[in-house]
């Protein structure tokens, strides 16, 4: 592919580029209501901390929250506050740090190789299945991943600049993510910089960077005072809480029923780079070679790192694996930009979309098997919705254009395959997720509504759905429920609660209210 700077239509290639990102991170963000358990968690701190002004210590249903260090919570905070309490303002922050984290890769590939690369790399990671959920979502890993991408790249920049502005630039970065997450923003460019480094026979190099006094007064300013401020207020109970069961022991053993096997992240990294999969294959190709490049090696040693890092983990999550993406889309932007047939590559985005045509026959293929009540009316749910909106006809006809688009010859390669890459990401943002929302979501909104406007005050039972409390306004106590209280629930659960008064039920979620005598359990 030629420079884009040899191109009359570079300032519309690079307006594509800004219109890609923002259809992928900003556009529908407040359309549809928060998932739980993790959107509604985050959001619902935040609400918390708005009401009680308490801006250093976050609870969650009126309980300590000691899952995630204060930044995403202040940012979030002040974009409420700028927005008013919606899903629009919980997401927006996550989009913005996505944007910043889509330019960082932009900047870095345009600065060590070409514009060409930079765009392509760019693109691929704004059209990436993962990346565009995270960058959507009321959560702290866009805004992690955006200080990933930075302080490990400016380590890499320093090491080929000997500049040590790039040492502030890195520890900054790592003070911001040791706000935002914890260790993990200072384990992974701590270990990868120094692979690298021992790699390329500098470790001295490596040490004098490590040990740049001013650089860690930076960080330290950046990120201590909190971390004093509340052990302060929390003592022990935020050592136990943040570092030993959050930090140390997801890596120790299972938090939560998360687990998986040494391979589980492979399907992880298959599925979440759609539509770039199949470009995932070709960087392997003559890797020997390749590996000469010190930026491959450095993209290698990133990506490797964190596949085996968190393969080894005991808690294992899938948003994991997108700390060693940003390694990732440079290769994948470099593999993009050298090939000359793009329908073979199209195949697997296509592939997906031709799955999701045929999930309704799936679907009531699998229904009748199924004895669980709310799994019944959850996949009921999902049938109805995909009748509604002729799901199957939709993703049939974007799997078709996506193939035919690798034919059109007034366009690039690298051009179908983008275009055929959004068609896929676009289909699962705009048509597949509001589906799910609609079915899983909706229902918690719509009886969270009708409790606050009732003032109904709530036990859940047998189910967690932390954006009840966003929503509703209020505390819920998670226990059996007494006589007269009103209960959310599902709607496998009402056998044991005998005959109750149901206030609200769709796709499986109730809300009832129970008889005024006891009941057994």
């Amino acid at each position: 592919m030629k420079p884009l700077s040899d191109k009359p239509d570079r300032k519309i290639l690079l307006a594509g580029l800004a219109l890609l990102v923002f259809l992928s991170f900003f556009a529908g963000i407040g359309s549809g209501p928060l998932f739980d358990v993790d959107e509604g968690a985050f959001s619902e701190a935040t609400r918390e901390m708005l009401v009680s002004k308490n801006y250093l210590t976050t609870y969650l249903n009126g309980v300590l929250r000691f899952d995630k260090p204060i930044l995403v919570y202040w940012l979030q905070l002040l974009s409420v506050k700028s927005f008013g309490i919606s899903e629009f303002a919980f997401r927006l922050p996550s989009a913005i740090a996505a944007t910043f984290w889509a330019g960082a890769i932009f900047l870095f590939v345009r600065r060590e190789r070409n514009e060409t690369e930079a765009v392509l790399a760019t693109a691929l990671m704004a059209l990436s299945l993962q990346v565009s959920i995270i960058a959507k979502a009321a959560i702290a890993d866009a805004v992690l991943n955006l200080c990933l991408a930075v302080s490990v790249t400016a380590l890499f920049t320093h090491w080929r600049t000997k500049r040590r502005s790039w040492i502030y630039v890195a520890f900054a970065a790592m003070g911001f993510g040791m706000l935002d997450k914890g260790p993990v923003a200072i384990l992974i460019p701590v270990a990868v910089s120094f692979l690298f480094f021992l790699a390329q026979k500098e470790l001295k190099a490596w040490f004098r960077a490590m040990l740049n006094p001013t650089a860690i007064g930076l960080f330290l300013i950046i990120a201590l005072p909190w971390y004093v401020l509340e052990y302060r207020e929390q003592g022990q109970a935020f050592i136990d809480g943040f570092f030993m069961k959050h930090n140390v022991n997801r890596f120790g053993g299972s938090m939560e029923g998360h687990s998986g096997s040494l391979i589980y992240y492979i399907p992880v990294v298959l599925v979440g780079l759609m539509p770039s999969t199949g470009l995932f294959f070709g960087i392997f190709a003559k890797l020997r070679e390749r590996l000469a490049d010190p930026l491959w090696q450095f993209c290698m040693i990133w990506f490797a790192f964190v596949f085996v890092f968190f393969s080894l983990s005991g808690t294992k999550l899938p948003h994991y694996m997108i700390y060693g993406y940003t390694p990732l889309f440079i290769l994948l932007g470099a593999e993009l930009s050298k090939i000359e047939r793009s329908w073979l590559l199209a195949l697997w985005p296509a592939g997906v979309l031709l799955l999701l045509a045929a999930l309704p026959l799936a679907v009531k293929q699998v229904l009748p098997s199924m004895e669980n009540l709310f799994i019944q009316a959850q996949l009921q749910g999902f049938l109805a919705e995909m009748a509604a909106i002729h799901f199957s006809l939709f993703m049939l006809a974007a799997a078709v254009l996506c193939l035919l688009l690798q034919f059109t010859p007034r366009l690039s390669p690298q051009l179908r395959f983008i275009i055929g890459g959004a068609l896929l990401t676009f289909s699962f943002n705009f048509v597949a997720m509001p589906m799910a929302s609609r079915v899983m979501q909706e229902p918690v909104k719509e009886a969270a509504l009708l409790a606050r406007k009732e003032g109904l005050k709530i036990v859940m039972w047998k189910v967690y759905y932390p954006s009840f409390f966003v929503y509703s306004g209020s505390f819920a106590e998670r226990r059996f429920p007494e006589p007269g209280e009103v209960v959310l629930t599902t709607i496998d659960r009402l056998e044991k609660l005998g005959p109750v008064e149901q206030l609200y039920g769709k796709h499986g979620i109730m809300l009832v209210r129970m008889p005024t005598q006891p009941t057994s359990r």
